[in-house]
């Protein structure tokens, strides 16, 4: 759904034509069509100017080449917002999946994020008419903007699984007898519920300051990396510590904890790792770019 709304869909409402956003988003926004984004790539994660997937005008077309990774939604998508370096700089297309020389590869063997189709798209002279290209964004400012509206919905995402974590452990640790009383009777458990409660609520008010901050149109996209780094943090201690509350039924799947303790690992690595949300804090805080 992130990729679909606030990556895919975005884009084309951002980005793109009238035509385009008649032609594709109101079917997008009914499920009836399933949308991906392809900006990573095997050698391009962090530093998305460094693609290498190309296209190159050819009379009235535009053709790509290229590979992108790690792509959600790739085996199933019917459109493929795919961004790519051209002459006048990085520009993006909206490509249909059944258009020549286009194909996506399941991504196997994840132990994270496993619901989540993740796919390899390959384009091999994919040729799309003019129209395809969004017409006046060039440079990573397009995809970055898409970025930022994903990295928004994560940082309350990871609230829902926080607190998903801690009502598990709450809920078992209450009804769990150990000798002769809850364990939740005892006091260590309680320094930990308690610790649970302060990360789960702290990370709630972050995303509702910032979703104020968004509403009044006073949001900046540090506002937001602070956002994204620190309630991800937090959601991942909660689920660490939930875990260990729960024992060994911890790492069974008839509780979430684990299940959300593994996506988390995830969340931490994508739309910005922390390291690169980090360094956007640090040269918001002190004026010095460290990326190179």
């Amino acid at each position: 759904m992130s990729v679909q709304g606030s990556l895919a869909m975005f884009a084309i409402h951002r980005w793109g034509t009238e035509e385009q956003r008649q032609q594709w988003l109101p079917a997008m926004a009914t499920g009836e069509l399933l949308g991906c984004f392809g900006l990573t790539e095997p050698d391009a994660g962090s530093d998305p100017g460094s693609m290498r997937t190309r296209a190159r005008r050819d009379g009235g077309d535009w053709v790509i080449d290229g590979t992108k990774m790690w792509i959600t939604n790739g085996t199933v998508a019917d459109v493929a917002v795919v961004w790519a370096q051209t002459d006048e700089g990085v520009r993006g297309f909206v490509v249909p999946t059944n258009t020549p020389g286009f194909s996506a590869n399941e991504v196997k063997h994840k132990l994270s994020l496993r619901a989540s189709l993740t796919a390899e798209l390959v384009l091999e002279g994919v040729r799309v008419p003019a129209s395809a290209a969004f017409p006046e964004v060039r440079g990573l400012r397009g995809p970055l903007s898409c970025l930022n509206e994903a990295r928004y919905g994560i940082l309350y995402g990871v609230v829902g699984a926080a607190r998903a974590c801690y009502q598990s452990a709450l809920n078992y640790t209450l009804n769990r007898e150990q000798f002769g009383k809850p364990l939740a009777g005892f006091q260590l458990t309680q320094r930990k519920l308690a610790d649970l409660l302060v990360e789960v609520n702290r990370a709630g008010l972050v995303a509702l300051r910032i979703g104020r901050l968004k509403d009044a149109g006073k949001l900046h996209h540090n506002h937001v990396s602070f956002g994204k780094m620190a309630n991800v943090r937090s959601a991942i201690e909660v689920a660490r510590t939930a875990r260990t509350l729960l024992g060994a039924n911890g790492i069974s799947l008839e509780y979430p904890v684990m299940r959300h303790m593994a996506n988390l690992e995830t969340v931490l690595t994508y739309e910005g790792t922390e390291e690169m949300h980090a360094l956007s804090l640090g040269q918001a805080i002190t004026g010095l770019a460290a990326f190179r």
